[in-house]
């Protein structure tokens, strides 16, 4: 598919689950890879870029300023373009994994003085509710065995290689706060652990 970024190949992977009589279920999620180049370890020396996003409508359709995802999004699709292989994993679990509906309703909780995490919790949800088992098959499934991941978020590694992905390096997405996100972005740091 032609992109600014360039040429990406697009591998749509959707989650399968048996019922408890071995019956194929409903299809379930979709999530897309975004591959730029051969990825595979036969592709090059070194572990390609890989960016795990989770889909933020609110960010990427709406291009709200209350986050720092779509500016993420961007700065991988160009640094793995730039490099010349790389992939972006697209995973369905908008809101930290709680859902567009609840991420709205959280936001609704922020406007009234709370901070993300905060909203997340009065809401009944975890700070971060994503998994990452999903990424790791995709990986495998695209014959990635190591990845030099772009991140600012320690627990994301850890999650990729509890799932057997090995992270041979974290890298940084460097990305300048405005008015809207700053607040969000030290709450990132501070109660989650991003490093910015």
């Amino acid at each position: 598919m032609p992109t600014e970024y360039g040429p990406v190949r697009v591998v749509v992977f959707r989650e399968e689950e048996d019922t408890a009589d071995g019956a194929k279920a409903e299809p379930g999620e979709e999530h897309v890879a975004l591959v730029v180049g051969d990825v595979s370890a036969e592709g090059g020396a070194e572990a390609p870029l890989v960016r795990v996003h989770s889909e933020c409508w609110t960010g990427e359709v709406l291009r709200s300023r209350k986050c720092d995802c779509r500016d993420q999004l961007d700065y991988a699709m160009r640094a793995i373009e730039e490099a010349g292989r790389g992939v972006v994993v697209y995973l369905r679990q908008e809101g930290r994994g709680i859902g567009l509906g609840n991420k709205i309703r959280a936001y609704a909780l922020q406007e009234q003085g709370h901070d993300t995490v905060d909203a997340n919790r009065m809401l009944g949800f975890a700070d971060d509710a994503r998994t990452y088992d999903v990424a790791a098959a995709m990986l495998a499934d695209l014959g990635v065995p190591q990845v030099a991941l772009l991140t600012n978020n320690p627990k994301k590694v850890d999650g990729l290689r509890a799932h057997g992905v090995d992270v041979v390096r974290r890298v940084p997405i460097a990305i300048a706060p405005n008015e809207h996100n700053a607040d969000y972005l030290a709450v990132k740091a501070k109660k989650m652990g991003h490093e910015l």
